[in-house]
């Protein structure tokens, strides 16, 4: 009888003293400890608009008569991703909105499941409120390449043109439970910062990278975007792109040939997708028009004016 009261005294401490662990472990490696305020918002960048979906955080420049162009930045770097091209565009007559999906830099990280009709609603809504003029022509990079695809399969109507940059192929759902991934994306949350890096074939000329991507994930709520997405975003790429094929859209394709995020040989998969305008950056990783503006920027600004 004492060596049972003393083993299950013994393992009450070892749950007691594994839960304290835990905690320990969760709030120092927890980076989500701040809410996006109304006081933090006025003090940025850009502009914010109140949507069905949430308050989603914006930027709307250049001619009021210029054709319409809407940026859609990747997975987890918001619309600062496209500082560079953004700015060409507005130069060169283009009326430019970029826009921070849900879950990501200072719009709402909505409590809710991220799936394609979330994203396809934010924009949607943007859309309508801004009331720009349609048709409008999407420029998707990464994860955005499938929200361009598939928002120009559901509102065809509202798009003239699309331009994928190194577009997801595989967007698989992970092998493991939502749980695992959770913890993962806890304590790897540095290796996920530190791991953008990788998106570019010469780092070292983009040192603040990482410092300008850290201030998101203070947040709450940024965490959970990035896993319900990466669980509840369905992407069939041969099914997805064969529809954008069948809009009949000018699409341009344009690929950083040493892309190790989205490698190169993807290119052809899409190509055997979608009729495209294809082009082929040389040195450069997943993000050539960072890499590469001199030849990316006014090739896009040509297929954009035709």
């Amino acid at each position: 009888m004492k060596f049972l009261k003393r083993t299950i005294t013994f393992l009450l401490v070892l749950i007691i003293f594994g839960a304290a662990a835990v905690a320990i472990l969760y709030f120092t490696k927890n980076k989500e400890t701040k809410e996006i305020t109304y006081n933090l918002r006025k003090n940025t960048n850009g502009s914010y608009l109140e949507l069905s979906g949430g308050i989603t955080h914006y930027e709307l420049d250049g001619p009021d008569s210029g054709k319409v162009v809407v940026m859609i930045h990747g997975f987890s770097v918001p619309y600062y991703i496209w500082n560079g091209t953004y700015e060409y565009l507005t130069e060169h007559g283009f009326r430019v909105l970029r826009y921070d999906e849900f879950g990501r830099g200072y719009s709402d990280r909505p409590d809710t499941v991220y799936n394609k009709q979330l994203y396809m609603d934010q924009l949607k809504d943007l859309l309508t409120k801004l009331e720009v003029k349609m048709p409008v022509s999407l420029v998707g990079v990464s994860f955005g390449g499938a929200v361009a695809t598939d928002f120009a399969c559901a509102y065809p109507d509202w798009v003239n043109k699309v331009v994928l940059v190194d577009p997801v192929y595989n967007f698989g759902h992970p092998d493991f439970s939502p749980y695992i991934t959770t913890v993962k994306e806890l304590f790897g949350a540095d290796k996920r910062a530190l791991g953008q890096m990788e998106d570019f074939k010469y780092p070292d000329k983009h040192p603040t990278w990482v410092d300008q991507y850290v201030p998101q994930m203070e947040y709450r709520g940024f965490r959970h975007a990035l896993i319900s997405t990466q669980y509840n975003y369905d992407f069939n790429p041969q099914e997805s792109y064969a529809a954008l094929n069948s809009k009949n859209k000018p699409v341009m394709l344009i690929w950083g040939k040493d892309d190790k995020t989205v490698p190169f040989t993807f290119a052809d998969s899409v190509n055997k997708l979608v009729k495209t305008e294809f082009l082929p950056v040389d040195d450069a990783g997943h993000l050539p028009f960072l890499e590469q503006p001199e030849i990316v920027n006014p090739t896009l600004v040509t297929f954009l004016k035709k």
